[in-house]
């Protein structure tokens, strides 16, 4: 193990916001499962999962690995694509040339979340025995663990992973409107059917589907805020009144305990594949901002976890900061935070500069360009701009992870090595301190701890795996940045 300690100055050289933009998007082809296309990029990734849900008789071949196993979990899959939409349906007009590579990398996985909800009243909510998957270090095209597909149904509900992927459905309706319409209406069909799903028939997947939810994606918040992050973006999707009415009548049945017991739950302050509800509050903020009658408690709320941010306010902090001015939470792969909370401070700014509003923290007031300036300073310390001058976003800039962890990356590709590599055939790779034999571009690692060290391992699985959720998001925070610095 390598631990990167010395302390060497920030980088000064200007930052490629276009080219990091290029990467992020990239990064979603290095995770697809199923048949590629022949206009695959990341070429040393090959078919896999092809017999994806045949232990049900159902076609679910395609859609994402979540990190760097071999796993298709839904719940945080659909988190990604729901913000992956979001970052186009706010940013898409400053991508350029990558809004249809945005889309597609969102096509991928909606049509894999249509095939995951094609029965009414059953929804797919993992592909991959998990444990089995973890025990191993063998590339997605080798994989011999069993491929047990894990639903939930009318009696054994899972209103989380079902509300989220509603929630993905509905949002990537909206992002592909004007370029495929009919496309468009079937997403937001099948999102109203399996919200419905999702609320009728509530419980949590982590009762239903123990053994493919947990440990890994348990949803330790509760799935009120799923309910309300899918009615969030039916609404903004449909304009139907009986969503608002929804999340008014259902805001206050947020849970105040996550699932140990712990005051946290569900907070206003957190947003990530757990826990929605500052994404909520935000997103709806758009609709309420200018209208005081309904701004209560959206408005509020989106202005509390701002607040909470900002290193200048005197109010209650939901995040501390590195030296080097890293964001962080409690919990592993500290940058799905950083990214996640950037994407909503600049999201928050432009819906504040149309509505000439300002935030109050106490005597302090934060104006728009305050949470940019936040969301900057994150950004660049990501892409390099930090005591290490390290890049965690693989492939971009002179000095970034090397070994990360990730099965694909680190075994020589069908290409390269066409003899089969079984459960643990990849271990010596694994081990190696060699750098990776495969190239992630895009993806962004866990990254550093607290004291703005990174150890370039791949054991230190949450400094050094990447994940889809922490993609998604940046792609937004990056299209911003291209087009306005």
């Amino acid at each position: 193990m390598t631990m990167i300690m010395t302390k060497i100055g920030p980088m000064t050289a200007s930052i490629d916001y276009a080219d990091a933009l290029s990467k992020s998007i990239l990064f979603f082809e290095g995770q697809r499962s199923g048949k590629l296309p022949s206009t695959q990029r990341i070429t040393w990734r090959k078919d896999s999962g092809l017999q994806d849900g045949s232990d049900i008789r159902r076609d679910l071949v395609g859609g994402y690995y979540d990190a760097g196993d071999n796993v298709k979990f839904s719940f945080p899959m659909a988190f990604t694509v729901a913000t992956l939409a979001w970052s186009v349906i706010e940013f898409g007009q400053l991508m350029g040339s990558e809004q249809q590579n945005a889309l597609e990398a969102i096509r991928w996985g909606t049509d894999y979340l249509l095939k995951a909800t094609s029965v009414p009243n059953v929804v797919v909510g993992v592909v991959g025995d998990p444990n089995a998957d973890h025990n191993c270090w063998e590339r997605p095209e080798d994989m011999d663990t069993p491929r047990t597909t894990y639903v939930v149904n009318k009696t054994s509900p899972g209103s989380e992973v079902s509300a989220e992927i509603a929630a993905a459905l509905a949002a990537s309706s909206i992002a592909f409107r004007g370029s495929d319409d009919k496309y468009s209406k079937l997403l937001l069909d099948r999102a109203k059917q399996v919200f419905d799903f999702a609320d009728q028939y509530q419980g949590s997947y982590n009762s239903s589907i123990p053994q493919g939810a947990c440990p890994f994606y348990c949803d330790f918040s509760g799935y009120v805020d799923e309910l309300l992050w899918g009615a969030a973006w039916l609404l903004k999707a449909t304009n139907d009144a009986y969503y608002w009415n929804y999340l008014k009548r259902n805001l206050n049945h947020l849970e105040t305990e996550d699932i140990d017991g712990n005051p946290s739950g569900a907070g206003i302050n957190e947003f990530g594949w757990d826990s929605k509800t500052a994404g909520t509050n935000v997103l709806i903020s758009q609709r309420v901002m200018k209208d005081p009658n309904n701004a209560d408690p959206f408005v509020l709320n989106a202005d509390e976890f701002v607040c909470s941010i900002l290193p200048d306010s005197p109010t209650v902090k939901s995040v501390s900061y590195s030296p080097g001015g890293l964001i962080f939470k409690d919990g592993g792969s500290n940058l799905q935070h950083a990214t996640a909370l950037s994407f909503l401070l600049i999201v928050y700014a432009r819906y504040m500069i149309d509505a000439k509003k300002v935030v109050r923290c106490g005597d302090y007031v934060a104006q728009p360009d305050k949470l940019i300036e936040v969301a900057k300073g994150q950004t660049d310390y990501i892409l390099g701009n930090n005591p290490l001058a390290m890049s965690y976003m693989v492939g971009f800039g002179q000095k970034f992870p090397q070994r990360i962890h990730h099965r694909g990356s680190t075994i020589p590709s069908i290409v390269a090595h066409p003899k089969f590599l079984g459960c643990h055939g990849g271990d010596l790779y694994f081990k190696s301190q060699k750098p990776d034999i495969n190239q992630l571009t895009g993806a962004i690692v866990g990254g550093p701890a607290k004291d703005d060290s990174f150890e370039n391992s791949r054991y230190n699985v949450p400094q050094s795996e990447p994940t889809t959720y922490m993609n998604s998001v940046f792609v937004g925070v990056l299209a911003y940045f291209k087009a306005s610095v």
